[in-house]
């Protein structure tokens, strides 16, 4: 092998050692960074991040997946028939979360605390519900990975 061969083989592995870390960070900041927004969820016109986290997702804003206007169907809809009295701005937020617990807890046998945290339950129940009218077909495994998100928008289309 020549020198000049050898000095572009070296950079070629540094990059992939780069690359293979900043890949590795980036998947392990959008697992806790993505899961709490995404960018479209924001209004800046993005695709949102696949949220693949599991339980405790923090519900200080988190349209699992939806875009602003989608949300903003979803609190219209909170705010008309479960109790939601913040703003529709399109940001679900632990307000729009505790209305969608009282729809759950009404209609879907949550049993948890109507407290707007995107915990085990509330995330079971939604996925119940999902699965009965809205087309998901994954059992429940606490991930909301695409094909959650992909129901949850036909559920905010759709009411």
């Amino acid at each position: 092998m020549r020198p000049h061969e050898r000095t572009h083989l070296r950079r070629r592995t540094a990059t992939r050692a780069f690359l293979g870390f900043a890949i590795g960070a980036g998947l392990a900041a959008g697992s806790l960074a993505g899961a709490t927004t995404g960018a479209a969820a924001d209004g800046r016109g993005a695709k949102p991040a696949a949220t693949t986290t599991g339980v405790g997702i923090p519900a200080s804003h988190n349209n699992l997946g939806l875009t602003t206007a989608e949300a903003r169907k979803v609190q219209t809809w909170l705010a008309a028939h479960w109790q939601y009295t913040g703003s529709i701005d399109g940001r679900l937020g632990t307000s729009s979360w505790a209305a969608m617990q009282r729809y759950l807890r009404a209609d879907w046998n949550y049993t948890g605390p109507v407290n707007g945290d995107l915990g085990t339950a509330t995330l079971k129940s939604l996925h119940k519900m999902l699965q009965t009218n809205w087309g998901l077909t994954d059992p429940f495994d606490g991930v909301v990975g695409p094909r959650f998100q992909a129901a949850f928008k036909r559920f905010a289309n759709g009411i």
